[in-house]
């Protein structure tokens, strides 16, 4: 009956297209403060009438920081946007007064060492409340905006005793950019009779949509690694409280209803103590009271799981904290029809905010038994049989450095180490390895950061099935099973600053090994100096009586033309910034291999790309190529849509970037065109069928073999069947040919790449043109289902194609993959520096 009376209700609320008063929302068995302004008083609206701005939103609990001595406002970071990252910190104003005391004392119960004379009976519970990481999932940080009013506001013994006994950090709206690109949409598309058809445009927001970041980043995937500033910020308050509990407001399909976690047991992430899942049971009777309470519909322990430590509600589960994901149907707008009737934007917003009251009410009850869960979390010592976690010998300090970055965002000891070691047979050097011990409290972390995993209780997952950093960043590593020899505890992580050796009237030549040498590449060109390739190994005097051999793809500067003073002076400042050792050449004639003026250095040709975006295209893997050359490289990159695309002028590029998608909508012989007459095409994963099919280079998809067996299977596991042979997200070992313009800059002809799909080239016939390729035994960490392994064997993840005078460059797997996969970044940006001199055969004078 109660459900039957919510329905009734909601359909009122809608058809009357009426506001929702304030009890529709809040609790009334407490009273208000009148002193304290509503968000409508605020606003000039009721919640849920219009989506709320971000600044609004900052607006309004700035107020209540201002009026309340219950609540603190604090600025924490800006995103890409120059939007303030806030939160609220409430608690009684006595709480208040003593607030870092308390957080000093709460932060011991994640150190074995100081915990256990801590009386966690007489120390207050702390909550995190995370809203609208997605920006178009609007419900969260809408109900933010009441649950902000009914912490300052409310009053009664109830109240009192949850402010006396916790400490909540409120963070209203996660990814600000995002959610300010969705409420402008549906805001602007909004009726005064509200539409609910699901044609209608409110529900059709623009490509990209509001889901992601500015850079079109899923947020919701960068807590492990932490490559953004929302993410980077955001963490580190974090890990200032580690809170007992955290809360992660989302959306899903309209025509669904609510879920709370647990998710699927067998998905949960074995490093994930039993005890955290019954926690997250324990909780769950709350959930279900207070939505049973108001007649909402809702499930729990399917479709989410908790396996990807990159997750908001997965990461706290590795530091002792009870992470808890709430899915709620959207409306995505203000009221639409759905298979459950019309979902109304207050609706939503109701749900979210009775779990958030529950998740509260909750953590108030079992405060005591969350506070000793924590302790124990982290007393427990590592029964791991790895002692130490080795990696370094990398020939790119800047990954290394960005590795020990990430570990210390993560609050992870990292050591140099003490001497040389030899682990698992391979040779690590003092002053260029590391090793991170497992005996420290953050030991269950550190091992879902670097374990290699191929076996898993089940074969279905909500995201990637593998992470392992060091394959992530392709460095060298291994697993010691006995203690190594440490340094001193790295506290301050300086930037492996390169230099400039000598001085030349002549040139200057630097490798291409650090992460950022297509950044000074680029600028150097954009400066009007002439750069060009070695496609040799080379011995050069770099000074008197001294030689260096420098690797395939080494870059010579030449000065002709240049003050020789300004130019050492520039290449200074980019040897600091950009980690790069340039050598002066005092002489053009080496000793062995190139001399400088040989027609095998190929000239660099600067490039002048162009993305195409829009409709079908996928907007994750299309903003990893804008964040990557915006924001690393420095790099200007034209975006235009596809219909754009189709009526200008192509040839002022010279480098197309196609991302993953579907690109029917393009003119396929005017793209063709454009590569003969001498453009570089990349081609990535979906995009290499759009090639295939139109012929625009003669690549050929290999097609999965269809299942043709004769067993009869259960109807009600063919979800399951089917969900086993998606390749979710993988980590794979490939060869690479190093002396191959896409494998410059790479020293170990093995190389980690990642893949989440099933798009698999044939192998090509030029025993050249596939200069990366799965090895015969690809899988290294993940899930994979034993028949597309069997399927991607010795197949290309590179393949390059001469087509007049231009090339396709063909990539099968994503090397830029949400931005921490820098290992394979450089397979990228070789294609853009390098491709167009793929196959060119000899030195052409008049090459661009």
């Amino acid at each position: 009956m109660k459900r039957i009376a919510a329905s009734i209700l909601l359909i009122t609320f809608f058809s009357a297209n009426a506001q929702v008063a304030d009890d529709y929302y809040l609790p009334q068995n407490v009273t208000y403060n009148a002193a304290i302004p509503t968000p409508k008083q605020f606003l000039g609206y009721q919640v849920g009438e219009w989506h709320v701005g971000h600044d609004q939103l900052v607006a309004y609990l700035r107020k209540l920081a201002e009026v309340s001595d219950r609540v603190d406002v604090s600025e924490y970071g800006r995103t890409y946007e120059n939007r303030p990252l806030i939160h609220l910190t409430v608690s009684s104003a006595r709480n208040l007064s003593n607030l870092e005391s308390i957080r000093n004392e709460h932060k011991k119960l994640s150190d074995p060492a100081q915990s256990n004379g801590l009386n966690t009976k007489a120390m207050p519970v702390v909550v995190w409340l995370g809203y609208t990481i997605h920006g178009n999932e609007p419900s969260g940080n809408n109900a933010a905006l009441l649950a902000a009013y009914y912490l300052a506001a409310a009053q009664g013994p109830g109240i009192d005793s949850l402010l006396n006994e916790s400490v909540i950090l409120l963070d209203p709206t996660i990814n600000p950019d995002g959610s300010n690109r969705f409420s402008s949409w549906v805001n602007t598309h909004k009726s005064q009779n509200l539409v609910t058809d699901p044609n209608s445009r409110e529900f059709g927001e623009a490509w990209p949509g509001g889901r992601s970041n500015h850079y079109w980043f899923d947020l919701n995937r960068d807590y492990l690694y932490m490559q953004h500033p929302e993410s980077k910020s955001r963490m580190a308050v974090f890990h200032q409280w580690r809170p007992n509990v955290l809360t992660d407001h989302h959306e899903m399909g309209t025509g669904s209803t609510f879920f709370f976690q647990p998710g699927v047991p067998s998905r949960t992430h074995p490093l994930t103590p039993r005890r955290n899942i019954e926690l997250t049971q324990k909780i769950g009777k709350y959930h279900a009271a207070g939505l049973d309470k108001i007649g909402s519909f809702y499930y729990t322990e399917e479709n989410f799981d908790d396996y990807y430590y990159g997750k908001g509600s997965s990461y706290p589960d590795a530091h002792g904290c009870v992470g808890i994901l709430f899915e709620q149907a959207s409306s995505r707008g203000h009221a639409q029809d759905s298979q459950n009737g019309v979902v109304t934007f207050p609706f939503t917003i109701k749900n979210q905010l009775t779990t958030t009251l529950t998740s509260l009410q909750a953590a108030l009850a079992m405060r005591t038994e969350l506070l000793d869960y924590q302790r124990e979390f982290y007393k427990e010592p590592s029964s791991d049989p790895v002692k130490a976690f080795v990696f370094g010998e990398s020939n790119d300090k800047v990954r290394l450095w960005e590795m020990v970055n990430i570990l210390q965002r993560n609050q992870i000891d990292v050591y140099p180490l003490g001497k040389d070691e030899v682990v698992e047979g391979k040779k690590f050097v003092k002053g260029s390895s590391f090793a991170v011990p497992m005996n420290q409290p953050q030991h269950r972390l550190i091992k879902a950061i670097f374990e290699k995993r191929t076996t898993f209780e089940d074969s279905l997952f909500y995201d990637i099935s593998a992470w392992g950093m060091p394959l992530c960043f392709n460095v060298p590593n291994a697993e010691a099973k006995t203690p190594v020899a440490l340094g001193e505890k790295i506290t301050k992580n300086d930037f492996p600053k390169g230099k400039v050796l000598g001085k030349s009237n002549l040139a200057y030549m630097f490798e291409w090994d650090s992460y950022f040498a297509p950044r000074a590449a680029n600028e150097l060109m954009q400066r009007g100096y002439r750069l060009k390739t070695a496609t040799q190994r080379i011995t050069a005097i770099i000074d008197a009586g001294t030689t260096k051999m420098f690797d395939y793809g080494t870059v010579q500067v030449q000065l002709t033309g240049k003050n020789a003073e300004a130019a050492q002076a520039l290449l200074q400042t980019m040897a600091a910034r950009d980690g790069i050792d340039f050598y002066a050449m005092p002489t053009g004639l080496t000793p062995q291999g190139l001399d400088l003026g040989s027609e095998n250095f190929k000239n660099m040709r600067q490039p002048r790309p162009l993305m195409l975006v829009g409709a079908g295209v996928n907007s994750l893997d299309a903003g990893e190529v804008w964040h990557l050359l915006d924001t690393r490289m420095n790099m200007p990159l034209t975006m235009a849509e596809i219909s754009t695309a189709n009526r200008v002028d192509l040839g002022k590029y010279n480098v197309i970037v196609m991302a993953s998608g579907d690109y029917n909508a393009l003119q396929d012989d005017k793209l063709k065109r454009w590569v003969q007459a001498g453009g570089t095409l990349i081609a990535m994963t979906e995009a290499l069928n759009f090639v295939s099919e139109k012929g625009i280079a003669p690549i050929k998809m290999k097609k999965l073999p269809a299942d043709t067996t004769a067993t009869m299977l259960p109807y009600a596991l063919a979800d399951r069947y089917r969900g086993a042979q998606a390749t979710g997200g993988a980590i794979f070992q490939s060869q690479l040919d190093v002396s191959n313009p896409m494998g410059y800059g790479f020293k170990d002809s093995i190389i980690n790449t990642f893949r989440d799909h099933n798009v698999v080239m044939e192998p090509v016939k030029d025993a050249f043109a596939a200069p990366l390729r799965y090895t015969n035994k690809p899988l290294v960490s993940g899930y994979i289902s034993a028949k597309n392994e069997k399927f991607m064997r010795g197949t290309p993840v590179v393949a390059t194609y001469n087509v007049g005078a231009g090339k396709v460059i063909a990539i099968t797997d994503n090397p830029n993959f949400r931005a921490f996969w820098w290992g394979t970044t450089k397979l990228f940006l070789n294609a853009v520096f390098f491709g167009n001199q793929i196959g060119s055969g000899r030195f052409n004078p008049f090459e661009d």
